[in-house]
């Protein structure tokens, strides 16, 4: 298979998935788009299923490890297919939820299989440092995806509501100084990243991730279980992004194109959301950043809120000269 053909291939598929986000931006075209979608992912995976063949019979026919990747293929399609099949319409944001956190997940597995053998994925010669560029990316990859996955696992829990876990409850988990933590774990994150971009050493890189993973926590847990629409689809974006930092790291368009598209339609989406909701949009995606503590955090308990009381005649009267009305 030549590079032109791939590369043809891979804009196929990117143009389905545009057509996918087209679609279902209606609900009558809904149907459609999810089936452009499908098109797209399964032109993109055989067309790297058909490339990863086309090199390793150009390393002297060595095909070691694509009977694990079609087996993955195979394994993680059926599970994907039953899951849809069986879950409820009314649970279908914890699904989504449950999703990205893979997808989080396989963003920081890449990234530490490109840190650990650079050369098998093209990215340098054999005994090479990596370039800085390709530190950066796998820097930034790695722990937008593991904010992604760690994030999301929280995110489902609250959705769900079936666990007793206190992080996984729908109230608000608040401490004293946790604004203050979170900006110092984050401004470490990054310090431990440019010690990895500076040494590419394993020590840095491997904290950073941790750090990563404990910071996805804490930007959650504050966050209420009314906002978590919000929240699955910022998370929605953040994998994304994970995926198209990827991309760049492996020189992969697809992944680029694709990442690209899930970001920046997840990050307004979750700005349109904010906006629907009267919540603030950097409020939301820094953690609710703002939020005085204690609030919402005892058991559930909801707070008091301000409350308009009127006559029938005045409902009427703001009804009747209302452009729009939502009835809880």
């Amino acid at each position: 298979m030549s590079m032109n053909l791939v590369t043809l291939l891979y804009l196929v598929a990117s143009i389905c998935f545009i057509q996918a986000l087209k679609g279902l931006s209606n609900p009558r075209m809904a149907r459609r788009g999810n089936a452009f979608g499908m098109i797209g992912m399964t032109i993109a995976a055989l067309t790297t299923l058909a490339l990863i063949f086309e090199l390793r019979k150009l390393s002297n026919g060595n095909y070691s490890g694509l009977g694990l990747i079609l087996a993955g293929l195979v394994a993680g399609g059926g599970i994907g297919a039953y899951v849809a099949r069986k879950v409820e319409m009314t649970k279908m944001p914890e699904l989504v939820a449950a999703m990205h956190s893979l997808i989080g997940l396989a963003a920081v597995c890449i990234a530490v299989a490109a840190v650990a053998e650079p050369a098998a994925f093209g990215i340098v010669a054999a005994g090479q440092p990596l370039p800085p560029g390709n530190r950066i990316e796998l820097f930034i990859g790695t722990f937008v995806g593991a904010i992604t996955f760690s994030g999301s696992v929280i995110a489902f829990g609250k959705l769900s509501g079936k666990y007793k876990f206190r992080l996984f409850q729908g109230a608000p988990v608040v401490f004293k100084g946790q604004h203050m933590v979170n900006l110092a774990l984050a401004i470490a994150m990054l310090g431990f990243g440019g010690a990895f971009f500076v040494s590419q050493s394993w020590t840095p890189f491997v904290i950073m991730t941790a750090i990563a993973f404990v910071l996805g926590v804490l930007i959650i847990i504050p966050i209420g279980g009314a906002d978590m629409p919000v929240v699955v689809s910022m998370l929605n974006s953040y994998s994304g992004w994970a995926a198209a930092g990827i991309g760049f790291s492996l020189n992969n368009p697809m992944l680029i194109i694709a990442g690209s598209l899930v970001g920046s339609s997840g990050a307004i989406l979750s700005y349109i959301m904010c906006r629907a909701m009267n919540r603030s949009f950097f409020n939301v995606i820094l953690g609710g950043f703002g939020a005085t503590p204690g609030a919402g955090a005892a058991g559930g308990e909801q707070q008091q809120r301000p409350v308009k009381s009127g006559s029938p005649d005045d409902a009427a009267f703001l009804m009747s000269n209302a452009e729009s009305l939502v009835i809880v």
